[in-house]
């Protein structure tokens, strides 16, 4: 699972840029606001969600372009893209093999893991950045995952609209919905306790090494579609008188615990809390590929910034030889430890040279 044709139209600071990446390691330099971290972004789209910044599409359109932008690339057996038009810059489009196509159905061809600076914060942040996190490693093992989490919102949407608007709301109706977020918000979480199942016991065998192992558990509501569907008809009250719904999967939350001190994640200090969300990261990219045939790309933004030598070279032997790997940072010789061959890139003012 690799690019090997990545092509920017009118994306963020680049107008026309066109990278021809191997398979393995890509390394993008330059100066900070050169257009590095869009790169990524780019690549992060050709999955399904909103990107590695979660920004709106009208964000993403280059000033003083068109108004839309567009970003295309080859894989081994398909050509994707996705993009927007200067006349509807909040409506995504996205076409596979020529051919329009829903932005679910990327997750059918490519899978897309991402490490950013942002993400630091993670462990102390509200539950939602932490289920995000999830959801994202679980479409990795899951394609019909995030069509699941769609329509589960879809309808939890519309039934708190009806609970706020309605005095005397149609029961037929809450109940329908009712049976359509129990039918898809168990897929929802099996599909999660799946990954927290599989990632935990992957992350308990490991050795102790220069990442520290995770324990990972949810918490918060479990059950199957019966009992939400009694779980929502019992608590339409509650509800309306909250604003929202207060049961179901979009409330739990991802434990995560510090193996070797036994001490949750919250708690650590910022770089154990770096370390153990990169050795989750890199867990799991393994995991996909055991279990799926084919290594997940990985977008690590500035992941070197922050270790030391024997880290640095901990971490790119780990990585090498597990697929397409895309890393940035301000210096070249950040990544001098980096074996084998590589595509290596300078970034400059939206301008990107061998």
């Amino acid at each position: 699972m690799a690019l090997s044709r990545l092509v920017l139209t009118d994306f963020r600071n680049h107008a026309d840029a066109v990278l021809m990446p191997g398979p393995g390691f890509v390394v993008l330099t330059g100066e900070n606001g050169a257009g590095k971290t869009n790169v990524l972004e780019a690549v992060s789209l050709l999955a399904p969600g909103r990107g590695l910044r979660r920004a709106a599409l009208a964000d993403m359109a280059r000033q003083g372009g068109s108004g839309g932008f567009g970003v295309a690339a080859t894989l081994r057996d398909a050509e994707i893209g996705t993009g927007t038009e200067p006349q509807a810059p909040e409506r995504r489009i996205v076409r596979i093999n020529g051919a329009a196509a829903s932005a679910s159905a990327l997750a059918e061809r490519l899978s897309v893991l991402w490490l950013t600076p942002a993400m630091d914060r993670i462990f102390v942040e509200a539950a939602g950045e932490r289920r995000r996190f999830l959801d994202r490693l679980t479409l990795a093992l899951a394609p019909g995952h995030g069509q699941h989490a769609s329509r589960y919102e879809a309808a939890m949407r519309q039934r708190n609209r009806i609970l706020a608007d309605d005095a005397r709301p149609d029961p037929q109706w809450l109940a329908a919905l009712e049976a359509r977020m129990a039918e898809h918000g168990a897929a929802l979480d099996a599909a999660r306790r799946d990954t927290v199942a599989h990632l935990g016991a992957r992350l308990a065998d490991q050795p102790e090494g220069v990442f520290a192992r995770a324990a990972l558990a949810l918490e918060g509501w479990e059950g199957d579609a019966a009992a939400l569907a009694r779980a929502l008809a019992e608590g339409r009250s509650r509800d309306a008188a909250a604003g929202r719904t207060l049961t179901g999967p979009h409330r739990v939350d991802l434990i995560v615990t510090h193996l070797a001190k036994d001490q949750a994640a919250g708690l650590c200090s910022t770089g154990e809390q770096k370390a153990l969300l990169l050795g989750i990261v890199l867990a799991h990219a393994e995991l996909v590929a055991d279990r799926t045939g084919r290594a997940p790309i990985l977008l690590l933004d500035e992941v070197a910034a922050h270790l030391d030598p024997l880290r640095r070279a901990a971490l790119f032997e780990r990585l090498a030889g597990r697929g397409q790997v895309w890393m940035t940072g301000t210096e070249p010789q950040l990544f001098e430890a980096v074996p084998g061959e590589a595509t290596r890139y300078r970034v400059a003012d939206g301008a990107i040279a061998t």
